[in-house]
């Protein structure tokens, strides 16, 4: 099959979030399964410094190869791509986003033509890109090029929907009867996701439980009627992990390298962390650690409620990310009362990111939701068990550790309240404490596979159908 993947961030080239990991990863996995794809998004200014060799195609276009024979296209305007940020700044987003990614969808379009490359499926990805279908059934119905081409559109994070003022309609050059209920109209503003999900041939989410929780009012975030409407044409499928970056067994960035043959590299790892971010080095104390946005999607709420009464804990914590300015100063203030137990890192450090998975006991993903979720597969390669909240991708994939009977892998709370949270983080260290039983379960998370091979498979029967 001929497929086109499009995505407004991409790893090695551009990245804010998981989305990145995952179209980094899933082309390299259909081209392995013998599918012939292309990649497509926009050039931003860090783009040059991905480190890999960036050729020029034609005025407006450029490419670079990955994989053994996948190109990753770049659609190039300096005026909207050449900035600091993706999508915005510190002061919130860039007001230009609507001509920004509606120039990127068109081009997108245009590209294809260009490079005489006609897709059986172009797959999306969220709202940047949701305008390809609507406008391949509306502009673009008519020219034979396109006919025929079939549309997916995946959605990483409902909430996320490109959302924009109703005065902002006629930079799209689209009729003016699509802003209606029945296309870009949600509550009186302009929403790419609601025509993209209108207008795409089937919707994707990234969890079987994610595609459950969005078609319900708690979760759907005002869209769960339109999803209702195409529930025939929706489903879940898990994300994958790309074990060439993330494997213990080879990741160049830890102080010791581990397996699960022999996981005593992870006490190195442990001390190694607790020494680089000046903790007390204790191999006997549990030591947890966070990797992500520090917003409450991400269960920061709960989170800093508990790490500001760690001062007569029996753990320690590590935090690498940056968010909302609120959670900045409050984490601030109780890593200078309690460094020797508390460590705060509010940047993106890949590095470090790679020792907390392989040095902490822990790994908390205390989210509010979570569509698929990544660090907790990570963390199981890596032998750190997971505390997560009981919904989306983490639903799907951590099961409650039991220990007498030794089944689960890792501790799962179901009310999202702080009691529950601190409830399931003492379970965990309750089994830290018996060495023995702790050590079956990193030995059993290790050996869990959450490649990407079983998820491209499942994206191929999706574009067949």
């Amino acid at each position: 099959m001929k497929i086109v993947i499009c995505s407004s961030e991409v790893v090695p080239f551009a990245k804010t979030g998981g989305l990145a990991d995952v179209v980094g990863a899933l082309p390299l996995a259909l081209e392995n399964l013998g599918q012939e794809v292309i990649v497509v998004m926009p050039r931003y200014s860090c783009v040059d410094k991905s480190g890999v060799e960036i050729k020029k195609l034609k005025p407006g276009f450029s490419y670079a190869n990955i994989g053994k024979s996948t190109k990753v296209y770049f659609i190039e305007n300096e005026a909207y791509y050449d900035r600091s940020g993706l999508y915005g700044e510190k002061t919130g987003d860039y007001p230009d986003n609507l001509l920004r990614f509606s120039y990127y969808c068109k081009s997108t379009l245009d590209l294809l033509k260009v490079i005489n490359f006609k897709p059986d499926v172009i797959h999306c990805n969220d709202w940047q890109s949701a305008l390809i279908p609507v406008y391949l059934k509306t502009k673009l119905k008519k020219d034979s090029f396109y006919k025929n081409i079939k549309t997916v559109l995946t959605v990483h994070n409902l909430a996320y929907q490109g959302s924009f003022p109703r005065e902002q309609f006629p930079s799209l050059n689209l009729d003016g009867s699509l802003f209606d209920v029945n296309g870009f109209e949600f509550y009186g503003n302009i929403s790419f996701l609601k025509a993209g999900i209108i207008f795409s041939d089937f919707v994707n989410t990234v969890s079987q439980g994610y595609a459950a929780e969005i078609l319900t009012k708690e979760f759907g975030c005002g869209l769960e009627g339109v999803l209702l409407s195409k529930k025939d044409k929706l489903s879940g499928i898990i994300n994958g992990l790309d074990y060439s970056v993330w494997n213990p067994k080879t990741d160049k960035h830890l102080f010791k390298n581990y397996d699960a043959s022999d996981p005593s590299g992870k006490e190195n790892n442990k001390e190694g962390l607790q020494k680089s971010c000046g903790l007390s080095v204790n191999k006997n104390m549990p030591l947890l650690g966070f990797v992500g946005r520090l917003a409450e999607q991400k269960g920061i709420d709960l989170l800093s409620d508990i790490i500001q009464n760690m001062a007569n804990s029996n753990m320690q914590m590590v935090i690498l990310g940056t968010g909302d300015l609120k959670y900045h100063l409050l984490l601030e203030e109780v890593a200078k009362r309690i460094p020797h137990l508390f460590s705060l890192n509010l940047k993106f450090d890949d590095v470090l990111a790679h020792r907390i998975y392989a040095g902490c006991d822990m790994f908390l993903m205390p989210s509010r939701y979570e569509p698929c979720g990544l660090g907790q597969m990570i963390s199981f390669k890596y032998g750190t068990v997971p505390v997560v909240y009981k919904t989306g991708g983490l639903a799907d994939t951590v099961v409650d550790y039991n220990a007498d009977s030794k089944n689960g892998n890792g501790f799962v709370f179901d009310s999202y309240s702080k009691e529950e949270f601190l409830g399931a983080i003492k379970r965990g260290i309750s089994a830290y404490s018996k060495r023995d039983g702790w050590s079956a379960l990193i030995k059993k998370i290790m050996k869990l596979n959450f490649s990407w091979e079983e998820s491209a498979r499942k994206y191929i029967n999706l574009y067949k159908s």
